[in-house]
Order: C-alpha cells, then structure tokens, then sequence
C-alpha cells in the first residue's frame, strides 16, 4: 500500500518483480539501477544463497515526477524464485501497489513460470486481494534463446486478466525500461484513481538506458 509523507510531500509505492527461480528478476533491477543517474537512484541491497540468486529482495527507490504535489517515488523488490523460499516470497508481496511477473521464455519453463504464477495469486489471495484488481505487467524474458515459447501461447498461459506484456532480454536491457515504464504507468493511474489525485507530469517513469529496447 502507497505510503504517504505529508510532512514532506512524498508518496511511496511499491513494485514487486515476481517470477520463476533465475527468469531475469535481478537481472531487471541491476540493469535499471546501472543506467540511472546518482540523483535518481537509492542503493541497491542483494542477498544471494546457493541456489537462488535473491534471497531477500533487491531495493531501489525511483523517482517518477509529482502528484498532486507530492514527489511519487517507487520501491522495486524482487523475491526469490524457489518455492522454498515462500515465506519471504508473502512477505515482500506484501503491501505490492504493482506487480511485475517476469516470466523465463524457454519451451523447458513453461511449467515453472506456470506454478509460479499460481502462487502469486494465491499469495495475493492469502491477502485478500485478487490479481485482477492489482497493476501488472508481465515480462516475457530471455526472448533471444532457442526454444522459446511463443508469445501469444505465454499470453494465453499466463495472462488470465489481459495485463499488458512486454518482450525482453534483460541481459542486454531489451525491453527492462519498457516493462518499468508499462508498470509505473498502471501504478501511478490507480493511485490516482484510488486517492483522487490528478497527476501533474506527463512522465509516469525515470530515463533508463533501453539497450535493444523497441
């Protein structure tokens, strides 16, 4: 949930990249963390274990313009993708205002991306929240491989509520400022639609470097 600092006119949202175990989670916030000015940028926290590369979540405050006067700022988290980890996986999910679900390409990680998914919804759901009432995006990632899945049967494999999507390779960027721009956008409508607010810049996301972005 959005917190609100009147004191210094701020507002926070909250954006949780969610997906399989090594689908590009990290690898989207590293690349947007890299190619943001100082100014723009808080420092990045990274916990890593043997078998998942983020154990924790990954941190980073985005400055993103004004509404309703007050400077709107995000937080990106990103959870771990083993279903071991679910514990921390609910915990960072919660208070989401926007969800990213990065999802591995490959014909091999249709299942897992698939699995993954269902326990985002149900995490939600533990929440009393319904996927469909949450701004989300899904990220096709790692679209340079062989093997691939195509996209309109990831779509309809995945994408029950008709979230945008956006095609990528993380690894080069392709694709990572688009998906956080589609994401931003989504987060920045609703929080005007929920608290009456009316946004006072046409930008809905910082610059980032977009690599092959298209």
């Amino acid at each position: 949930m959005v917190a609100i600092n009147h004191a210094i006119r701020e507002l926070t949202a909250k954006i949780v990249y969610y997906g399989p175990g090594l689908c590009g989670k990290t690898t989207n916030l590293q690349f947007i963390h890299d190619t943001l000015g100082p100014d723009a940028r808080g420092k990045m926290l990274s916990l890593a274990t043997e078998t998942d590369r983020t154990l924790f979540f990954d941190f980073l405050p985005v400055n993103v313009g004004r509404i309703a006067g007050m400077q709107a700022r995000m937080q990106l988290y990103t959870v771990p993708g083993q279903v071991s980890y679910d514990a921390t996986r609910k915990l960072v999910l919660k208070g989401a205002d926007g969800v990213v679900f990065v999802a591995d390409s490959q014909a091999a990680m249709l299942d897992a991306n698939i699995e993954s998914f269902r326990n985002l919804e149900a995490n939600l759901s533990e929440q009393g929240i319904q996927l469909a009432e949450v701004p989300h995006v899904l990220q096709f990632n790692k679209r340079d491989l062989r093997s691939v899945v195509a996209v309109e049967d990831l779509n309809r494999a995945l994408n029950r509520h008709g979230a945008p999507y956006v095609e990528a390779v993380a690894f080069s960027g392709a694709g990572v400022a688009a998906t956080l721009k589609a994401i931003s956008k989504l987060v920045l409508l609703d929080l005007s639609r929920r608290y009456g607010m009316a946004r006072q810049t046409a930008g809905a996301a910082p610059t980032v470097g977009r690599g092959r972005d298209s």
